[in-house]
């Protein structure tokens, strides 16, 4: 009898190593272990000393061309001075590897090593130069162009509440909530002043469980599996909340909040119209990763994504920050 297909796989470790130690000539005593499972997989790779991730892309997640204008563009940050985790070549040069996984072809790269470890809380000084981080990546990115996702009004929010719907029952309060914010969200995006607003490359994910911070106040991203065009002011909008959801105190907040605008203003200005935008566009960011988690189902299973799981992220994150920041929402 053949094997039954499968949707989704998690590849041996004995074999990932035997295989990186032919492409990259890693030693004999090298290892590889799983770090994470989710939407990709991470694999933390040591050989001798030296330590680096090697990401699995999921089955029909990423284009092997989407791929491709993420390592351009981490080598394009690297190059232009950005504490990034970037790609590594393996012996032939090359960045891309395919493994043919029991659901079909899979896509590997091999990522330099973030030193240090992923800090919950950290200080205002710290917050002043991740901000500085970002604008200098907005600098770098502003007004180029990736071959992957534009993260238009439609894909935030309209789409992202169609992948939710299967999982919320449409009569529950909190999808009732949903609708409204949707509605509110997209009035407000449609009276945006552009010519106030920088375009270029965002991130769209930088938060404190993709960042590392090192003994030496060093920091790295990493993590670039959502970064495409689109306003960046998303990625200011998106950190501020993600402050606020680590901070208990309101007091912490709100200094940490203007230590890392501080930062972010000591290198680029920020526009009236964007620092408007920043609740706004938080939330969006949300929409977009609640229907992620439900369109990426499989991925995360239903002991993560449940019906219990979604309503209390709505009720204590998404409505949380809008009632903060007093947003009429009806």
């Amino acid at each position: 009898m053949p094997p039954f297909p499968v949707s989704s796989s998690i590849l041996s470790t004995t074999h990932l190593t035997q295989f990186l130690q032919e492409k990259y000539k890693l030693s004999p005593d090298a290892t590889c272990r799983l770090l994470k499972a989710g939407v990709n997989h991470s694999y933390l790779v040591t050989n001798g000393a030296a330590k680096s991730i090697f990401r699995i892309y999921s089955l029909n997640w990423r284009s092997k061309k989407e791929i491709e204008e993420e390592l351009r563009l981490l080598n394009q940050v690297n190059e232009g001075g950005i504490p990034v985790s970037y790609p590594l070549a393996d012996v032939a040069g090359t960045y891309i590897q395919e493994l043919q996984a029991p659901e079909g072809k899979r896509f590997g790269v091999l990522f330099s090593f973030a030193e240090g470890e992923k800090l919950l809380t950290y200080s205002e000084e710290l917050h002043y130069k991740m901000g500085t981080i970002m604008a200098r990546f907005h600098q770098l990115t502003q007004n180029l162009t990736l071959e992957r996702v534009t993260y238009t009004p439609q894909i935030m929010l309209v789409d992202s509440l169609e992948y939710l719907k299967p999982f919320l029952p449409s009569e529950s309060e909190e999808m009732q909530f949903m609708h409204n914010t949707q509605r509110f969200l997209l009035d407000e995006l449609a009276k945006i002043e552009s010519q106030e607003i920088r375009q270029g490359l965002v991130h769209l994910d930088i938060w404190f469980d993709n960042l590392n911070i090192a003994d030496n106040d060093k920091i790295t991203l990493f993590d670039f599996d959502f970064c495409g065009n689109a306003m960046q002011c998303y990625d200011l909008g998106y950190y501020i909340l993600q402050i606020h959801s680590t901070e208990a105190d309101e007091k912490d907040y709100v200094a940490k909040r203007a230590s890392f605008l501080a930062g972010y203003e000591s290198v680029s200005k920020i526009s009236d119209e964007e620092m408007r935008l920043l609740p706004m566009l938080g939330l969006c960011v949300y929409f977009f990763y609640l229907g992620v988690q439900c369109q990426r189902f499989d991925d995360w299973s239903n002991v993560f994504v449940n019906e219990l799981y979604l309503k209390r992220f709505i009720t204590l994150r998404v409505k949380r920050w809008a009632d903060f920041n007093k947003m009429q929402i009806k």
